[in-house]
């Protein structure tokens, strides 16, 4: 099977990127991404992408109009591929059977509905490829769909080739991927499928790094990567409790067990809890499996990883209030950052909203600098339904750090964004309500360089000297 035209259902975080790194790779392969939402579609065609990724807009410029396209027209997409990727939204339900816990496969369903509306009788071989993160057995669901809509002189195959992109670093991954996963039927039109979008891969991807399995290995494959990562987050934050408690140093304590080659380094930083749109949302769906298939021992193992990294969020968010003599009652708090991790401008599950609603209801003023979120999408995020007011009364976002800071009682550290490394703290100090708090949730600053110039200081996972509280005030 030659594989001429690839069409992408879905133009967010997976589908965008993944296919722009195909179409770059690739060029004599027609890439067209398709999306319902004219206003992203008008994104991607412009220099302001929807999505910020370091190094993606060179991506988009260089393959846009040559064999890259965006579009609203999915019909014809869906006629034209050989190939069609589903990397729609799969969100946690909120509702019904598994609210919670369950991944809401409505937009995978209605995706493989179309897909069987549109091919129209005669159109040939389509290889099908869910890309979005879904529970075990959802291509089973995907190819019932197709097989009970077939029309003539049309054959479907549905293949499993879960993303495993880190946002922030989303180029360079699919460029340079650990792994790629492809989970087909083992059966020889199952096998000939897989080959085809092994042959698209292989254009820049070593061949070992390229694992073919069966689809449902496949898919279980992509829950466990993130479930395990999230552990090791929940583990070592852990730690951090302990250190504070006792004393020790919890990146001492990273530092010698990842010194173990059994262990390693990777994922072993403290910080105030772990976000973005991945990690929860797949370690709830493997719950949720976990207690359908009757393993209820399972179930409560990992679901112990979310709930821990809940505790870690709400012990950052009081420690902040306590040291500031238990109340921040119509007290300045300046965040700093305000997306889950930097190089990114996605705020799902950020640490920061967590702490940014546990102030609010406080009653502290909030005052909010991060370089890639929109006051838009900040308002979104902390905005109460319940109380409209309470968000144009209490928070203000900035375009400059210093503005953010200034006449504040505590700078907090959500986003471990670089350019904090940079920042002129003590011109920060300068301009602050003393005496002045800083609160490291990130573990990135120099922490005894900060109470030389007069800050208190308080981190993840280490106790620090009290001394700066008994300088004179500046």
């Amino acid at each position: 099977m030659t594989t001429k035209t690839i069409c992408c259902l879905g133009a967010g975080y997976v589908g965008g990127p993944t296919c722009c790194i195909i179409a770059q790779q690739c060029p004599d392969i027609q890439v067209i991404v398709v999306d319902k939402s004219a206003e992203r579609i008008a994104s991607w065609n412009s220099s302001d992408l929807p999505i910020y990724e370091p190094g993606l807009a060179e991506v988009v410029e260089e393959c846009r109009g040559r064999n890259l396209i965006f579009s609203t027209d999915i019909e014809a997409a869906i006629r034209a591929a050989d190939i069609i990727f589903i990397c729609v939204n799969t969100p946690t339900k909120t509702f019904g059977l598994g609210r919670g816990k369950a991944a809401d496969l409505k937009y995978v369903e209605l995706a493989a509905r179309m897909i069987a509306d549109t091919v129209e009788a005669g159109g040939g071989r389509k290889v099908v490829v869910e890309k979005s993160t879904v529970p075990v057995k959802a291509a089973e669901s995907i190819e019932n769909i197709l097989r009970h809509n077939l029309k003539p002189g049309v054959s479907f195959q549905v293949l499993s080739n879960p993303e495993f992109l880190a946002e922030g670093s989303a180029v360079e991954d699919l460029k340079n991927p650990d792994r790629v996963l492809i989970g087909g039927e083992e059966t020889e039109d199952g096998r000939a499928a897989v080959c085809a979008l092994v042959d698209v891969y292989k254009r820049w991807v070593p061949h070992d790094r390229i694992i073919t399995m069966n689809t449902w290995s496949s898919e279980l494959s992509k829950l466990a990567a993130n479930a395990f990562l999230a552990q090791r987050i929940s583990s070592i934050n852990s730690m951090s409790a302990l250190c504070e408690a006792t004393g020790a140093d919890v990146s001492e304590v990273a530092l010698a067990i990842g010194r173990d080659t059994r262990i390693g380094p990777k994922f072993l930083q403290a910080s105030v809890g772990f976000g973005g749109s991945c990690f929860q949302k797949d370690i709830l769906n493997l719950v949720y499996i976990s207690e359908c298939l009757n393993l209820p021992e399972v179930a409560e193992y990992w679901s112990q990883v979310v709930s821990f990294n809940t505790f870690q969020r709400s012990r950052f968010a009081r420690r902040i209030v306590e040291s500031l003599f238990n109340t921040v009652t119509d007290k300045k708090i300046c965040l700093l950052g305000f997306a889950f991790k930097k190089n990114t401008g996605d705020t799902r599950e950020s640490a920061a909203i967590y702490i940014g609603r546990h102030l609010l209801d406080e009653g502290a003023y909030l005052s909010i600098y991060d370089p890639k979120v929109s006051a838009g999408q900040v308002k979104t995020d902390l905005q109460d339904v319940e109380n409209p007011g309470v968000f144009d009364r209490l928070v203000s976002c900035h375009t400059d750090p210093y503005v953010a800071a200034s006449e504040a009682h505590a700078v907090v550290v959500c986003t471990e964004w670089d350019e904090f490394l940079t920042l002129d703290y003590n011109r920060i100090f300068k301009s602050m309500t003393k005496p002045a708090f800083l609160f490291d949730g990130r573990k990135m600053l120099n922490h005894e360089e900060l109470g030389k110039i007069g800050f208190h200081v308080e981190t993840i996972g280490r106790r620090l000297q009290r001394r700066n509280l008994e300088r004179g005030w500046n």
